[in-house]
């Protein structure tokens, strides 16, 4: 069973490799405008967002992805979304990781896979959520180098080498090619 710790530790480095992608897509005169990499990263930020609205007890809200007109306004959304994830998760008490989550999206999955859902635990949808946004990572650098960009570095592991940096989200605070 992971710890809060651990926890913290995988939203720290989902955050400071998504800011990674972002400045990698920004950076990038295609990717900059390209709907699959927005809606792709859109989705991510969306799933972070809506989960953590859930463990709150909150119904989740979809913004879509319209909303984002800026293009600076959508990495900035994602930031955010992790300052609030973090502070959950760096608030929960060791007895609310196995705290049974229910999510409404269950049901329709398994009626469409022909199975029964169970109810995952915080813990356990606070791993998903962290490899959901992995995924989507991976297809956004897939996706760069289609288009002839070069894919950011965002492996667990050399966060870990280089220290288990703050994510760095300066370069939307000029405006820089956003």
């Amino acid at each position: 069973m992971a710890t809060a710790f651990d926890l913290l530790g995988l939203a720290r480095h989902m955050e400071w490799a998504d800011a990674v992608a972002w400045r990698t897509v920004l950076d990038s005169e295609a990717g900059r405008g390209d709907d699959r990499l927005r809606t792709w990263l859109h989705h991510m930020h969306t799933v972070q967002y809506s989960f953590l609205q859930i463990w709150k007890h909150e119904k989740p809200g979809f913004r879509p992805l319209e909303e984002f007109a800026e293009p600076s306004s959508l990495p900035r959304w994602g930031m955010d979304g992790h300052r609030q994830l973090q502070a959950f998760v760096t608030d929960l008490a060791p007895e609310m990781l196995a705290r049974e989550i229910q999510l409404p999206w269950a049901g329709e999955v398994a009626r469409a896979q022909e199975r029964t859902a169970t109810h995952p635990t915080l813990e356990q949808t606070v791993m998903q959520v962290v490899m959901h946004s992995m995924h989507h990572r991976g297809q956004v650098n897939a996706r760069l180098r289609e288009l002839g960009g070069e894919p950011s570095l965002t492996d667990y592991i050399v966060w870990v080498w280089w220290g288990q940096p703050e994510a760095v989200w300066s370069f939307l605070a000029d405006g820089a090619r956003a």
